[in-house]
């Protein structure tokens, strides 16, 4: 028996944003998804429109599993993740022997397949889309808070937006057009989007 989709099911218990009223509550499978859509819109806006040979569905792929230790590790909140560079180290070390026991429940021959979505190569491109990907997800966790009445995150919103103009000055203008074409849209009631 493994029990690797069985904890991967459990994305849904870890809760986002811990040290923040939540007018909604996110947890990481929702993220994940968002995550992934979204990293996959930035790789074929890149292909699409300065044509790039990214693999726009790999890279969607590891953004679904970008926070997978978490279901072991729990979702540390940022500032707490951040407060120096010890707790920072030690965290990442916690991170990764997490994602090194979820790769242990799959059966043996699935591990290889698995292993560059659970211990991707942080060094590489497509890992620099996944994670411009979930600042784009925390950015609009935020426009959607404060839409609710949630001023809480409006601090947060406009430091995680400095934050995406500083990844789209070094190079990945597509965070950029994201935000111009897709973002605001956030902002509307359902009657509005209609």
């Amino acid at each position: 028996m493994h029990h690797f989709f069985a904890y991967m099911a459990r994305m849904k218990q870890i809760l986002r944003w811990g040290l923040m009223r939540n007018t909604r509550p996110e947890n990481d499978q929702e993220h994940a998804l968002q995550a992934a859509m979204i990293a996959h819109a930035l790789a074929t806006m890149r292909n699409v429109r300065r044509g790039g040979t990214l693999n726009a569905e790999r890279i969607a792929a590891l953004a679904m599993y970008h926070d997978a230790g978490e279901v072991i590790t729990g979702d540390l909140a940022t500032p707490i993740k951040h407060f120096n560079p010890q707790v920072r180290g030690a965290f990442e070390q916690m991170e990764q022997m997490a994602r090194n026991k979820l790769l242990t429940m799959l059966p043996q021959d699935l591990r290889g397949a698995y292993a560059p979505l659970l211990l991707p190569d942080e060094t590489a491109q497509e890992w620099r889309f996944v994670k411009a990907a979930d600042r784009l997800c925390a950015y609009l966790k935020c426009v959607e808070e404060i839409r609710s009445g949630n001023g809480e995150f409006t601090k947060a919103r406009d430091a995680i937006a400095r934050d995406l103009e500083q990844i789209a000055a070094e190079g990945m203008p597509e965070v950029r057009e994201f935000l111009e074409e897709f973002a605001k849209s956030f902002e509307l009631t359902l009657d509005e989007l209609n």
